[in-house]
């Protein structure tokens, strides 16, 4: 993993359209997502919408890994094998893309988000939205000066006064020519604490929440990853650029996201914790 690095104007060219691709691709998959629908189909959208776009699909033999997407449908967290698993209506499904895009000089473009699988739990849909959110308030402390803590202390302030756990073993990352590089962006910790954020650097932000205790375990097949204790998951991730004024959310999309943004939701408050949920 190299160091980090900042980015200067050519570069981040390059970056905002391998960014601008992975928004699109995922904008694509939430018009297919039905109940019924195996993963595997979603790897295929995915595989065939990013090719026909002159790129490829960063995960694709990514050590090992074997297929073009990442799926994790209910208590995975992350890093799920598309396979023939068929989604059920009720599920909710994290869908992870990234999209190198080699005519730009090579960078790749990271993003995700977890969509709604039909009607859905009042755990499922708290989950889900605990996360968004998260996600809204982890970007909100972005700037040049802020901490690398400064992210993470907003993301675990909010999402434990919601009753939820922070996933701890995954992190955000740098991103660029490289696939995973410095700096690690952990979605928990303390404001004020780890390196400074200067502009021109670029990382994804990602937190993984998980409706119960944030630990986790591995599948066999040392991908898949499930929370430990069985409960819900979701995530949403987007590639963020420090800038002097704040922040440039280089994933953002140029639609709301059906099955998921295009379906009202309020605000959380501190005190909106449904009571059959856990806590960590």
């Amino acid at each position: 993993m190299s160091g980090v690095q900042i980015m200067n104007a050519r570069m981040l060219e390059g970056m905002r359209r391998a960014c601008q691709l992975a928004a699109d691709t995922l904008l694509m998959v939430g018009e297919h997502l039905r109940p019924g629908m195996r993963t595997d189909e979603i790897d295929k959208l995915v595989h065939d919408y990013t090719v026909e776009h002159g790129a490829w699909p960063s995960p694709l033999n990514y050590n090992g890994f074997p297929k073009s997407v990442c799926t994790s449908v209910n208590e995975v967290v992350c890093h799920g094998i598309p396979g023939p698993q068929k989604l059920k209506e009720g599920d909710i499904v994290n869908v992870d893309v990234t999209s190198y895009l080699p005519k730009t000089d090579g960078y790749h473009g990271d993003t995700s988000a977890t969509f709604y699988v039909g009607e859905v739990s009042e755990e499922a849909r708290h989950v889900t939205e605990v996360s968004r959110q998260c996600l809204e308030l982890g970007i909100s402390v972005v700037k040049a000066g802020a901490r690398i803590g400064d992210i993470g202390a907003a993301i675990q302030e909010f999402a434990e006064a919601q009753g939820c756990g922070v996933v701890r073993d995954y992190v955000g990352h740098g991103i660029g020519r490289e696939f995973h590089t410095a700096p690690q962006i952990p979605h928990y910790g303390a404001a004020g604490s780890g390196k400074r954020l200067k502009g021109g650097m670029v990382f994804t932000i990602e937190p993984m929440i998980n409706a119960g205790h944030w630990a986790c375990k591995v599948d066999q097949d040392e991908w898949t990853v499930r929370t430990a204790d069985g409960s819900l998951s979701a995530q949403f991730e987007h590639t963020i650029l420090v800038t002097g004024a704040g922040s440039e959310v280089l994933t953002a999309r140029k639609a709301l996201l059906r099955q998921s943004e295009d379906r009202p939701f309020a605000k959380l408050g501190p005190k909106s914790c449904p009571a059959s949920l856990t806590g960590t």
